[in-house]
Parts: structure tokens; C-alpha cells; sequence
């Protein structure tokens, strides 16, 4: 199920890019996804979350205001809750695509993620963190260790659907009383060796 009427967040994370990483074959059989927006306004802020299976069914939606000093700790800040709610309710070694509206912070993500698959002392993935996110940076570290896959999609605020939860928490309060849901989605179906691609199946012979 959709937030809002918007694509569901496979969806979305396979339309949009993964700074550092190029999409493989096997994105779409991301287990969850998360998508995460943190609002800043005069030091007032909210936090949105969402998540769903790879089935498009609805784990989790989550809006809460929050105290933060700029949009950067925001954030961070959204990414760190999300993951630990996500943490909390995932079958452990989740493959998990993420979904966010800052371009840094899916850089530094998955710079992290790319260390972490092929451990180097002369690394050549860097990540620069804003120094008021350290903390929040350290737990997202954190997480993403106990994920068996993760990568984090940059998308357009207006076609987020944590945004408006993170920027209007009280006027959404009412999804932090849904239901708690620990859903696994459904299993990924095999296809047939013998059945071509649909790039394949309706070219002639010679191509």
C-alpha cells in the first residue's frame, strides 16, 4: 500500500539513482524499504518514516516533532530513527533499500556500504559528514552492519512520502497510533531459466 496515493517505495527506489552505486540486477528484491525525511524550521523540526515490504504492505508510518539545530542534524537524525525502528522489527540480515531527499547523506551511506562489502586502508570512497551529525552518523554506521544488503536511493522531496510527516508531525500524529506490524513480505518468485527476459522475448532470431 502506497502512502498518499504516491508509488510504492519499490517503486520509487527503483526509479531513482543510488549515488556511488550503480542499481544491480537484484534491486528489486529488496526485502524492506525505508524512506526518511527530517524538517528543519527555526529550530523547530519533525521526523517522517516510512516503511513497507517489497510487497508494497505498510510496516510502519512515524511523525514526530523534534528539537534540531539546522536541516543536516534533521537529516541525519530521520535516518538513524528509521533505521533503528526498521532494525526493530526486520528478520535480522534484511536486504533493505532506502529512500531519502538529501544527496549527501546517500552518498556518505553508501560510500560506507561499499567500505564495508571490501574493507581497505586506502579507501577510496570518501564521505564528509557534517560535524553537528557525528553522533547520528555513528548509529546509522551502526545499522547498516546488521542489514545483509543496503543502499540508499536520492529522491525529490515532493514525491517523498515521509516529507509531509516530517514537516506537519502534529497534523499526522495519528499514524504513531497505528497498529505495530512486523511483516515479512512474500517470497520472491523464481523465474524459469527457459523463459527469455522481456528485452529478449519478442526480438527476431538474428538480433
Amino acid at each position: 500500500m502506497a502512502a498518499y496515493g504516491r508509488p510504492s517505495l519499490r517503486d520509487l527506489f527503483d526509479d531513482s539513482p543510488t549515488p556511488h552505486i550503480a542499481h544491480p540486477p537484484q534491486t528489486h528484491h529488496r526485502d524492506f524499504y525505508l524512506a526518511t525525511d527530517g524538517s528543519f524550521h527555526g529550530g523547530e523540526g519533525g521526523l517522517g518514516v516510512v516503511i513497507e515490504t517489497r510487497d508494497g504492505k505498510c510496516v510502519a508510518r512515524l511523525a514526530v516533532p523534534d528539537v534540531v539545530p539546522d536541516n543536516n542534524v534533521a537529516e541525519y537524525r530521520a535516518l538513524h530513527f528509521g533505521l533503528d525502528v526498521l532494525a526493530a522489527r526486520a528478520p535480522p540480515r534484511s536486504r533493505v533499500g532506502v529512500l531519502v531527499d538529501h544527496n549527501e547523506l546517500a552518498k556518505n551511506v553508501n560510500a560506507a556500504m561499499l567500505d564495508l562489502a571490501a574493507p581497505r586502508v586506502d579507501s577510496p570512497h570518501r564521505t564528509s559528514v557534517p560535524a553537528a551529525t557525528t553522533n547520528h552518523w555513528r548509529g546509522i554506521q551502526a545499522r547498516v552492519r546488521g542489514f545483509h544488503a543496503l543502499r540508499v536511493a536520492r529522491i525529490e522531496s515532493d514525491v517523498n512520502p515521509a516529507h509531509p510527516l516530517a514537516n506537519a508531525p502534529e497534523e499526522y500524529a495519528h499514524v504513531n497510533d497505528e497498529c505495530e506490524q512486523c511483516l515479512r513480505p512474500d517470497p520472491v518468485e523464481t523465474v524459469s531459466e527457459s523463459v527469455p527476459p522481456p528485452s529478449r522475448a519478442d526480438r527476431p532470431a538474428d538480433d
